[in-house]
């Protein structure tokens, strides 16, 4: 249960939107700031609900679960959007690590989610596989995953391609949501340059390749020599 702090004075925040585990930086974020409030996620219909008492997390809930469960499934959703609220707080505590202890834990229990799921899966085809090779050979290319046209990765990897996997299932949604509006048709390629890295997105009918290219490169050559790599691949 929240309850606003100054005599249920509404708390004043802002908001915006997450993609794949960019959560983690928002929750650091409001750790090194020593914050105290509500971070609330949506994706979809769900809606899970982060409080932090001077920079820690101290309850989380989500569908029922709360404490460190509910918190791992909210890290868990691709994407979504959040609000903050400061000066919101919950008579519960749920949850008594600190904010690095428990992130580290949280990406543990994330990769065993991951790994488990992985092995009901039947294996990626070699096609797939060798596309993510041949674009990682590419130079200043960090990363590449490939993706199906509802999100899900193919492949191995850890850390980095879950977080671009995610970086780049939330600019489809975006490109695609642009497409429609401006009655532009299917986007096939999407670019997005950043201080820290570009990242690169190209789309066909079935699957989509998300690509971080590294910031002092040329984003145009190195998405010359990616489809020239990709198309002496065939």
């Amino acid at each position: 249960m929240a309850l606003p702090e100054d005599n249920r004075r509404e708390a004043a925040g802002f908001e915006g939107g997450v993609a794949g585990l960019g959560l983690s930086d928002l929750i650091q974020l409001n750790a090194s700031s020593h914050f105290s409030g509500r971070v609330r996620v949506r994706y979809g219909e769900r809606t899970g609900d982060i409080f932090f008492r001077d920079g820690e997390v101290v309850h989380a809930e989500q569908g029922g679960r709360t404490g460190e469960d509910a918190f791992c499934d909210v890290l868990e959703w691709p994407r979504g959007t959040f609000d903050v609220e400061p000066n919101v707080v919950t008579a519960r505590r749920t949850i008594q690590k600190g904010c690095e202890h428990l992130l580290l834990d949280t990406h543990r229990i994330l990769d065993e989610r991951r790994n488990a799921r992985r092995a009901q899966e039947p294996a990626p085809k070699p096609a797939k596989a060798g596309t993510v090779e041949l674009v990682r050979a590419v130079p200043d290319v960090l990363c590449a995953v490939v993706l199906t046209r509802d999100g899900q990765r193919l492949g191995e990897g850890g850390y980095q391609e879950d977080a671009l996997a995610g970086q780049a299932s939330y600019l489809a949604t975006v490109s695609a949501e642009f497409g429609a509006l401006f009655q532009a048709g299917e986007f096939r390629f999407a670019t997005v340059k950043a201080s820290k890295q570009h990242l690169m997105l190209y789309t066909s009918r079935g699957h989509n390749l998300g690509v971080s290219v590294a910031p002092k490169s040329d984003p145009e050559a190195v998405d010359a020599a990616i489809r020239n790599a990709l198309t002496k691949g065939r």
